[in-house]
């Protein structure tokens, strides 16, 4: 693995795992008023695109990384809708 792969991956992990406080939150006081819907699902969208790129170039940090920040942020959306 080259250190640009590293990079990647350290990113990946600290703007992947930055969901979850939010969803923690969310799921323990089922509370998303504060939330723009608005903002989420070009969110989500924004991530979903990411993750059809990575796996369009074929790069593992952008694919896992968007992958799981994917279910976190469909997870709070959903939870926006059900909790509005």
């Amino acid at each position: 693995m080259n250190w640009m792969t590293i990079i990647g991956f350290m990113a990946a992990i600290g703007t992947t795992f930055s969901f979850v406080p939010q969803a923690v939150k969310i799921i323990k006081t089922k509370h998303t008023k504060d939330l723009s819907l608005g903002m989420y699902l070009m969110l989500t969208m924004g991530i979903f695109l990411w993750f059809v790129y990575g796996i369009l170039i074929q790069d593992l940090p952008i694919i896992i990384a968007n992958g799981v920040t994917l279910i976190f942020a469909v997870t709070i959306l959903i939870m926006k809708i059900i909790y509005k």
